[in-house]
């Protein structure tokens, strides 16, 4: 506020790369902070609710995810939108999303963000840090299926957080997507990129492999997967359910997110073959210290990520103070 003048901070996608919201290293550190807090009980996050007005494909939805990290810290809510064919029917991504920073002290909004580049670099940032803690040390190849801008992002976060990757193997059901990537790839980092002709070849090959797709459908098996690795699965449904059930560790991000919408995990719990005792850990707890990572060179281990509103929160916070700092945005009067 100013004079008593309630105002709020815009911070449209060039000011949030200009405070360093186009690179890894603030969300690595964010994220850090806010699963820990996560795990020490110092957050507050609703479950989110979707809307589904218009569309019957699993990512034609509207998520309201609400949250609070820290004391005082800050609350805040991230609204996406995504609908699967934004790209080829109206030439946007198909995601979109704003996030709405307020001050706890009087609950006033105090910024509003866009939101998607910030939503695709939490969710790359999540996988970094599960890779710190879960994957074999020295890894060298990645497998990435689905390279589109979440997938990219995830793989160019790997690509700057750990210089010893020699390899990325790229699958796409879109050839020219997972070429174009290689070539970006090949342009930009000191690393080999080969476009492998089906999933199955990609996931064999990794020893961190992520999958970013749309899919409803599950197409990775456990026998895929080779002693050692470590499988980031972001976007959810890409595996079948004995990858779950014979993976040495499974992880999550928070097990109340992870266990509904009849998403894998969920299934597995109302079939009565899982449940939060057969949880490894949070992947906070892990950050906190107060459970193991990885173990032993041959784990198989499973991060499921549903993608949470505290992360959200945790890194619009830092953007929004480091703006302040930088004197970056456009002030906005709400009366």
């Amino acid at each position: 506020m100013t004079d008593g003048a309630p105002r709020l901070l815009y911070l449209n996608r060039r000011d949030i790369a200009a405070v360093g919201g186009d690179q890894s290293d603030l969300y690595v550190a964010a994220l850090a902070d806010g699963l820990v807090q996560h795990a020490d009980g110092k957050t507050m996050q609703p479950l989110k609710p979707y809307l589904r007005a218009s569309g019957n494909h699993i990512a034609d939805r509207i998520i309201a995810m609400p949250a609070h990290v820290g004391d005082p810290g800050m609350s805040g809510l991230k609204w996406i939108g995504s609908k699967h064919d934004n790209p080829d029917r109206a030439g946007v991504e198909r995601a979109s999303a704003i996030i709405v920073l307020n001050d706890p002290s009087t609950n006033y909004p105090v910024a509003l963000l866009e939101g998607s580049l910030i939503s695709a670099w939490r969710t790359a940032a999540v996988s970094a840090l599960a890779a710190r803690h879960l994957a074999r040390d020295g890894f060298t190849d990645v497998a990435l299926i689905g390279c589109g801008v979440i997938g990219s992002t995830q793989l160019t976060a790997l690509l700057q957080q750990f210089n010893h990757i020699a390899t990325v193997h790229l699958f796409d059901i879109r050839p020219e997507a997972a070429e174009k990537l290689a070539t970006t790839v090949d342009a930009e980092h000191a690393v080999d990129a080969i476009v492998e002709d089906s999933a199955e070849n990609a996931v064999r090959a990794g020893d961190l492999v992520v999958p970013c797709t749309l899919t409803d459908k599950p197409y990775i098996h456990s026998d895929w997967l080779k002693p050692g690795s470590l499988l980031c699965n972001v976007s959810i449904m890409d595996i079948h359910k004995d990858v779950v059930l014979t993976a040495d560790k499974v992880v999550v991000d928070d097990w109340e997110q992870s266990n509904r919408e009849k998403k894998i995990i969920n299934q597995l719990v109302l079939e009565g073959v899982f449940s939060r005792d057969q949880l490894h850990a949070e992947l906070g707890e892990i950050l906190a210290g107060r459970r193991a990572g990885r173990e032993t060179d041959d784990e198989i281990i499973v991060l499921n990520p549903m993608g949470m509103a505290v992360e959200d929160i945790a890194c619009a916070a830092e953007i929004y103070r480091r703006a302040l700092e930088h004197q970056v945005g456009t002030w906005l009067d709400l009366y």
